[in-house]
């Protein structure tokens, strides 16, 4: 029930990518960003405050299903906003190192997240941890989003996206901007939703379901899965630039079909290191996961943001991004 939950997010996120694509390709991507910010915050903030099932019955998982809709439509437009905002400042020989910095984002926003919930779990029996003390990290969203809006209002559209728009109110022939991506870039957005799968694929195992499993059938402690975890993102962290930056060197596509090849191969590996039940094999294998996802992760955003016109390339890259995760993450 908690991964379906859990998935639940991730079928709004496609509509919200189109509908924040579409706007913050004709507005700007800064407006779109912002609000997409607040909508995120604010609705983490709630599931936070939502009554328990035994005070309002079925209301209360109706409630955090609504939420996660909310959310994941709101998160659709995220992404793209961020990774264009970025990209259309960047020179062209260092864009992806610039463009994975957002990528980067993932893991620190998890080691933010792993922090709190182990500083938590800690410090509170577990009792009392499940009575109210997860609430705290949910509330803790509130000041991620006002260091978050506050940075985003110091940041302008850049110069290109704004020459685009100004050409694009002088034509008379508009059209919505799905429908154009799809008409005349059908094949990038195939390759684009299709770009996603191994990446995708690859980060929910390491990250999510290697939780569940270390927890149920390697029957490792929670606040000692956390710790290896966090020491996994922050690992995490620093690989996503490097990779971005090797992709500048050497081309986007060599680095990601290497990440992509040895995806195929990490759980034959990862799972019995996990088995053993060793801390350093534990995390080994959550790191040789990330170090692979990585690969295909970090270039993604450039290599995304070059293949579409400015006109429509937050619709496209929203789309993209947040289509696989439908059928490769959920």
């Amino acid at each position: 029930r908690s991964f379906a939950l859990y998935a639940v997010g991730f079928a709004a996120r496609p509509i919200g990518g189109l509908v924040f694509g579409h706007y913050g390709d004709k507005i700007g991507r800064k407006k779109l960003l912002q609000l997409s910010l607040v909508v995120v915050g604010v609705t983490t903030f709630l599931m936070g405050c939502l009554p328990t099932f035994d005070q309002v019955g079925y209301w209360a998982p109706s409630l955090l299903v609504f939420l996660r809709l909310v959310q994941g439509f709101a998160f659709g437009g995220e992404w793209g906003g961020a990774i264009i905002l970025v990209s259309e400042h960047s020179p062209d020989n260092r864009r992806g190192y610039w463009a994975s910095w957002p990528q980067a984002g993932v893991p620190a926003g998890n080691l933010v997240a792993t922090l709190v919930l182990l500083g938590l779990s800690t410090a509170l029996p577990e009792n009392e941890f499940l009575a109210w003390g997860w609430r705290v990290s949910f509330w803790f969203s509130a000041v991620v989003v006002l260091i978050g809006y506050w940075i985003r209002t110091k940041v302008d559209d850049a110069p290109i996206f704004k020459e685009a728009q100004a050409r694009q109110e002088q034509e008379e022939n508009k059209q919505l901007g799905v429908v154009e991506v799809l008409r005349h870039h059908w094949r990038a957005v195939l390759i684009g939703v299709g770009a996603r799968f191994a990446e995708n694929i690859l980060y929910y195992l390491v990250v999510t379901f290697s939780i569940t499993y270390l927890k149920l059938v390697v029957q490792i402690d929670t606040s000692r899965i956390l710790l290896l975890m966090f020491a996994a993102h922050a690992v995490h962290f620093l690989l996503i630039p490097l990779m971005g930056h090797l992709s500048d060197i050497v081309g986007r596509k060599p680095v990601y079909l290497v990440g992509a090849v040895l995806t195929a191969f990490w759980g034959f590996v990862g799972f019995p290191m996990m088995d053993t039940g060793n801390d350093w094999m534990i995390i080994g294998a959550i790191v040789l996961g990330l170090a692979i996802e990585s690969m295909t992760y970090a270039p993604y955003s450039a290599l995304m943001a070059e293949m579409f016109p400015t006109r429509v390339r937050y619709t496209a890259l929203s789309l993209c991004y947040q289509a696989a995760p439908i059928l490769a993450g959920s």
